[in-house]
């Protein structure tokens, strides 16, 4: 794929594009940059934390928790390859080369599209742990953990790979001015000299299936979670529960409604301006949320990181 971006970019005009990010509201740029800033300092920590919990505790060593510290790392890559360029864009003017942007967009792109299927692992494992109890350690082993976590990273990888080796064989000569704040691919197909509408078909056809299939099977999961909880007694526990399904339901939506609005019905954004307020939903807002949700509530999880901390500030002392 490497090969085939070269050979390509090789017959452009247009070596590097600058990305515009939010030019129209240039006075906001200063306190864009500080709470962006604090918000993505506060992503890295707080998925920092849940993977040295996960990693450090004998106790976290389960099936929900080896998927909560793949997320946390994915989520790490997946702001850290947007974010660094969005802040460096309200300082001055953000540019970067084509090949980068390519690289920039597969990437993304690719983490994007695991982190829908991982989502679905989750929300499945969380299904047989609930409906499933007695038979759960069967159904979730190791190995088969192990294998729904690679098959979720590789379908990232894989199915972006097709799309950027489509946008590789397109030629951009101008305009070069990318109205986003990184190379998303509706902006990107907008600046090709040459025809995009294979490019655009075949991402299409891919984004519907990426995210409705992972999407329908976590809907159907929390659904047969929330019967399984109505036959409980009303109760302290089944009130924890739903309160956990609602939150995990309330990222999931945020998470996949805007892919969904951006990928599949790009039409029903009116505006360049909303179209990155929605991308904003997805690139940091999601990720914010997530360390919150799924584990820095979680009593195990805290009490593992305390314990790691108390392990650290004893050998400083020692």
């Amino acid at each position: 794929m490497i090969h085939m971006e070269t050979v390509s970019i090789g017959n452009q005009t247009i070596t590097e594009f600058v990305l515009l990010g939010f030019y129209d509201i240039a006075e906001l740029h200063p306190l864009f940059f500080t709470v962006l800033s604090v918000i993505y300092t506060s992503i890295i920590t707080g998925n920092t934390l849940i993977i040295v919990a996960v990693v450090s505790s004998q106790k976290l060593h389960t099936p929900m928790y080896f998927f909560l510290a793949n997320l946390s790392f994915l989520e790490i890559l997946y702001t850290s390859t947007v974010v660094p360029k969005m802040l460096e864009g309200f300082l001055k003017e953000a540019v970067i080369s084509v090949a980068h942007c390519l690289l920039q967009f597969f990437i993304f792109g690719s983490l994007a599209t695991a982190e829908c299927f991982l989502l679905a692992v989750m929300a499945y494992d969380r299904y047989l742990a609930i409906c499933y109890p007695l038979h759960y350690p069967l159904l979730m082993g190791p190995k088969w953990c192990l294998g729904l976590v690679v098959t979720a990273w590789l379908s990232g990888f894989i199915v972006d790979g097709l799309v950027v080796a489509l946008m590789a064989q397109l030629r951009f000569c101008g305009p070069n001015h990318i109205d986003h704040f990184y190379c998303d691919f509706t902006p990107l197909m907008d600046l090709a000299c040459s025809d995009p509408r294979v490019a655009q078909v075949v991402t299409f056809i891919l984004s519907v299936v990426c995210l409705t299939v992972p999407f329908g099977l976590i809907l159907t999961s929390y659904a047969r979670i929330v019967v399984a909880v109505l036959r409980v007694p009303a109760g302290a526990s089944r009130r924890k529960a739903f309160s956990t399904c609602s939150s995990h339901l309330a990222v999931v939506s945020t998470f996949y409604g805007t892919l969904i609005v951006l990928y599949i019905a790009p039409s029903a954004v009116h505006s360049q301006l909303l179209s990155k307020i929605f991308a904003l939903l997805y690139t940091v807002v999601t990720p914010i949320f997530n360390p919150v949700i799924y584990s820095l509530r979680n009593k195990e999880v805290l009490q593992a990181l305390r314990r790691f901390l108390h392990i650290k500030q004893t050998e400083t002392l020692d």
